[in-house]
Formats: structure tokens, C-alpha cells, sequence
């Protein structure tokens, strides 16, 4: 236990991605709710399932990328989990399998139009795990590859929404898309913040935002798709009653975004990198709180 431990903190640390998944799931899950007009909001089963589920699928992600990235972490990153002995492909395998049996589970627990939804992303999963079988084609273009990547988000999303309306004996509520778009675009502020570093922290053989695209460009595509989500998520908002009390949170985010953004422009420091990423994973905490959460306060 103490190695998947370890593993976790260093690849998979859930208390980061704990509250994240929760407030991505939760909101998904209550967005449906309220566009769907429901007099009474999903229980703890759904929510449970919900947040269960899409936390296996961003583990399922992560173990997709050790298999994906294992040459080049032997060669360039030794000092990973699996490169040092930590944990094995092997091991890592069998626990992806255990997460898809725990999702088929809940998922057929709590209703087969959700297992049949699940499938659906199962099968895009798969296809990202092969490149779309054109990896070196895809890997000459970072923007495409990313593009195409990110649909999984509102996938998974759709996923967790599937919770709600599935249960509920009904069909996905007709505006679901505002929130699927700003699952797609909340993707691209998290992958593209994470992955931005100054120059002193590039690695060799690490391929980064900030390496491939230069620093101006790799801060421009971040603030694009921050503005892209913060419109989407606004409008989301705003169809279950979000209102003026969401459009004054995002706006708040926005211009902290644009700070750290302005401060990494002008000088590119360890620090500063770090807080782009940090304001992502903030912005996305945000983003699907005004979606789906705040609505039920104000």
C-alpha cells in the first residue's frame, strides 16, 4: 500500500484531483437537474456513482499515459514511478481493468442508459489510447492533437449527466450542449496550463506548450480558451439560474487569469508558471461551480 501511495501523490494525487473531480461531476450532475426543471435533486447514490465514475475515467487517462509515455520516461524521465521500480505496466494494467469493472458496475447499478452512455466514452477512450492509429501524424500537430484529445472531456461530463436524466426515466434536457461546450473548453485551460513552464524547467524529451508553441503563443492559446469557457460556462450558467451571481465569479476568475498570464508573459519564472496552473485548476473549480452548484445557493 505504501507504493500506490507514493504513486498517487506523485501521479495521481487526490487531494487535487479529489475535489476537482468532484466539483466537475457534481456540477454535471446538477446542471441536468435544474435544465430539466426536477422538483427534486438527484441523491447521494447518483451523485456518488457520478463522481465515481468520472474519477476512474481521469484514472484511466493517467495509466493510458504511463503505457503511452514509458519509452520515453526510461529514457528522459528515470526518475518516474514506473522507470524507477516503483510500480509496473503490469500493475498499472490490472488496475485500469478494476476501474472499468467498478464504472460497468455502477453504472448498470444505477441504470443501463448510463452503462450504454459510458460505452459510448469507453470507446473514444480506446481510440485516444491508439492516437486515432495516426500517432506520428497527430504528434507533428500539437493543436490538432489536443483538439482531439479534449473531446473525452465532455464525454465524460455527458457521462456524469447521464446520472440525472437516465435515472429521472427521461431524455438528455435539450440545452445539455452550453455545458458540454465549456467541459471541452475548461480541457484546453487545464491541459494547455499544465503543461506551460519556463525555461529553466524544460526537459529534454518533455513535450510542453511553452517548448513547442513559444512562450507568447502557449500563453495566447491558454487565454483564448479561458475566454472560450468563461462565455460557454457564463451562458450554461445563466440557463439554470446562475445569473448575474455566477457572471460576477467568472469575471473575478477571468481577471486573476489575466494577471498570471500578463506576469508569465513579461517574465518567465518558475513561480509564475506555476501559478498559470494553479489558476487553471481554479478556473475550473469555478467554472463547473457556477455551472451546477451555485445555481442551487443563490
Amino acid at each position: 500500500m505504501h507504493r500506490w501511495w507514493t504513486y498517487q501523490q506523485e501521479r495521481f494525487p487526490l487531494a487535487v484531483n479529489g475535489p476537482l473531480v468532484a466539483v466537475f461531476s457534481l456540477g454535471a450532475l446538477y446542471h441536468s437537474a435544474l435544465l430539466r426543471g426536477a422538483e427534486a435533486l438527484p441523491g447521494w447514490g447518483a451523485a456518488g456513482v457520478a463522481f465515481v465514475v468520472a474519477l476512474g475515467f481521469f484514472l484511466l487517462l493517467r495509466i493510458a499515459d504511463e503505457f503511452k509515455d514509458a519509452e520515453k520516461d526510461a529514457e528522459y524521465r528515470p526518475y518516474r514511478p514506473v522507470p524507477r521500480g516503483l510500480v509496473s505496466l503490469r500493475e498499472l494494467g490490472v488496475l485500469g481493468v478494476a476501474t472499468a469493472v467498478v464504472q460497468l458496475g455502477l453504472t448498470l447499478w444505477i441504470d443501463p442508459q448510463v452503462t450504454l452512455v459510458l460505452l459510448g466514452t469507453w470507446a473514444y477512450f480506446v481510440l485516444m489510447t491508439v492516437e486515432f492509429f495516426a500517432g506520428d501524424w497527430l504528434e507533428q500537430r500539437l493543436g490538432l492533437y489536443t483538439a482531439s484529445h479534449m473531446v473525452i472531456m465532455p464525454m465524460i461530463a455527458g457521462t456524469a449527466m447521464a446520472c440525472d436524466w437516465a435515472v429521472a426515466g427521461g431524455r438528455p434536457p435539450v440545452e445539455i450542449g452550453w455545458f458540454l461546450a465549456a467541459s471541452y473548453a475548461n480541457g484546453l485551460v487545464l491541459e494547455v496550463g499544465r503543461k506551460i513552464r519556463a525555461p529553466a524547467d524544460e526537459e529534454e524529451g518533455v513535450q510542453t506548450y511553452s517548448k513547442r508553441w513559444g512562450r507568447a503563443r502557449a500563453v495566447t492559446a491558454w487565454g483564448l480558451a479561458v475566454g472560450s469557457a468563461a462565455c460557454l460556462s457564463g451562458v450554461a450558467a445563466v440557463k439554470v439560474g446562475g445569473g448575474v451571481w455566477a457572471m460576477s465569479v467568472l469575471g473575478l476568475l477571468v481577471v486573476a487569469v489575466g494577471l498570471a498570464a500578463a506576469r508569465f508573459w513579461q517574465q518567465a519564472t518558475s513561480g509564475r508558471a506555476e501559478a498559470i496552473e494553479l489558476c487553471s485548476g481554479v478556473w475550473l473549480l469555478g467554472s463547473f461551480g457556477c455551472m451546477g452548484l451555485l445555481p442551487l445557493l443563490v
